[in-house]
């Protein structure tokens, strides 16, 4: 146990710190909780509350009427006794306290008080800046699509989050394609396909692959919708259920023949060929104009009835370890949702210059895995190659107690290794805002 006043000089002076949000899902129309169901039923909460026996596990929509949030808050409240010991409830608290003054447990007789309570704040840019400024969020990058008529640039920077060409998807094995119809179909880049698709449903295109040429023409689109004057990443997810190797033309022809009984083998020719034939276009963009976009991939979160699970196969690792050296002028940054994967993901940073590791994603947001995660990037890596922080937060209020939870596990880590000699004070505060500060280029904050 490290010294208390220490922990507590730590933690103040790394409050202090500038912070560079570097993956959220924030919505220009309403940047902060619109209501109580903004907080409480922030997704990684429903897991709680679903795991102790809410009758509902599923996302709340996107735009929840307010009979839908009632009733989903009025279906969770008798279970919120059982997740007060859980870090995703501390991020409940921390928002209910410091944000509205609230510090009576939620229960069946007060909940309409507080939802009403938040929902007097204001939902807007102002309440987002208050609450960001608290937090020294100086900016947020969100998904391209909810900068809704780009409104609120002073606060937001952009991320394209449009087709995710290696994700799979539970018993699809034309995920790939899918997606890629998707963006083909679109003449202005949109939200992304949900997991959990129904193909008949959310996928009933006009332009459908059938051919190579197909293929070819959809990626040119996307890759002609990136503006590079908006948009600093392009982010996806990177299934390491899929099987990742070089394909040739003549496999994606035989297995584009094949799509109505594809299975596992035409999938993953799907993929690569796709993702493989994007990447090409992506370097050969930055080698020819100067332009450049980061590659954004999450990994080791899988699909499961409502959520996903941790699940890394240990292949996935060498095989995005030869995509990464394949394309050496681009940079790379992964976000892993798998604990025990992390020290390997380390080495493969030590031996790869364009890559970086960010934050602490899904499964791995829980202060025993994040402080696990500080230290042993801390030992293995330069300052220069860790994104110290990103919160994948909805709403700036989660922004909030993500930035404060994990100054809480730094200021832990960081007073552990002054005390065992690693490093003093001075140098610990520098390798700490090196790893906040990391990003600050890609936002264009020091121009």
């Amino acid at each position: 146990m490290a010294n208390r006043e220490l922990v507590k000089k730590l933690y103040d002076d790394i409050w202090d710190m500038p912070l560079v949000d570097l993956h959220t899902h924030l919505d220009a129309d309403h940047l902060a909780a619109r209501g109580l169901h903004d907080i409480l039923l922030y997704h990684m909460v429903i897991s709680d509350l679903y795991a102790a026996g809410c009758p509902d596990g599923e996302r709340l929509s996107e735009e929840p009427t307010e009979e839908e949030a009632l009733y989903r808050l009025e279906r969770a409240i008798p279970y919120v006794k059982h997740i007060r010991g859980t870090s995703c409830y501390w991020g409940v608290r921390i928002i209910l306290e410091d944000l509205y003054g609230w510090t009576e447990e939620l229960n069946e007789d007060n909940w309409r008080e507080c939802h009403e309570l938040i929902k007097s704040k204001g939902c807007g840019a102002d309440r987002a800046k208050e609450i960001a400024k608290m937090a020294k969020i100086e900016k947020s990058s969100t998904e391209l699509w909810r900068a809704k008529g780009h409104k609120h640039d002073d606060m937001l920077m952009y991320s394209l989050e449009w087709a995710f060409f290696c994700r799979d998807q539970w018993g699809i094995n034309d995920a790939a394609l899918l997606e890629l119809e998707h963006a083909w179909n679109e003449d202005i880049p949109g939200p992304p396909l949900p997991i959990g698709i129904d193909p008949a449903v959310d996928c009933a295109y006009e332009k459908k692959i059938k051919t190579v040429d197909d293929v070819k023409a959809a990626v040119q689109h996307y890759v002609d919708h990136i503006d590079y004057d908006k948009v600093f990443s392009n982010a996806s997810h990177f299934s390491t259920t899929l099987n990742y190797h070089d394909v040739t033309e003549e496999d994606m022809v035989k297995a584009l023949a094949n799509r109505e009984n594809a299975g596992t083998w035409e999938r993953d020719v799907y993929a690569n060929y796709i993702n493989t034939m994007f990447l090409d276009k992506v370097q050969e963009i930055k080698r020819t104009t100067g332009k450049e976009i980061i590659i954004q991939y999450s990994l080791g979160a899988e699909p499961l009835p409502h959520e996903t699970g941790s699940y890394m196969r240990p292949e996935t690792i060498f095989e995005l370890a030869n995509i990464i050296h394949k394309y050496s002028d681009l940079k790379f940054e992964i976000h892993v949702a798998s604990l025990h994967a992390d020290q390997a993901w380390c080495t493969l940073c030590r031996e790869l210059p364009n890559l970086k590791l960010d934050g602490f994603w899904w499964h791995n947001f829980f202060p025993t895995h994040i402080r696990r995660i500080i230290s042993e990037r801390m030992d293995m890596l330069p300052s220069n190659n860790i994104v110290g922080f990103f919160t994948d937060a909805y709403c700036m209020d989660w922004c909030y107690a993500k930035a404060k939870m994990i100054t809480v596990q730094y200021a832990e880590v960081v007073a552990q290794k002054i005390e065992m000699g690693q490093f003093d004070y001075d140098t610990a505060i520098g390798i700490v805002r090196a790893t906040l500060d990391v990003d600050r280029k890609f936002f264009r904050l020091d121009d």
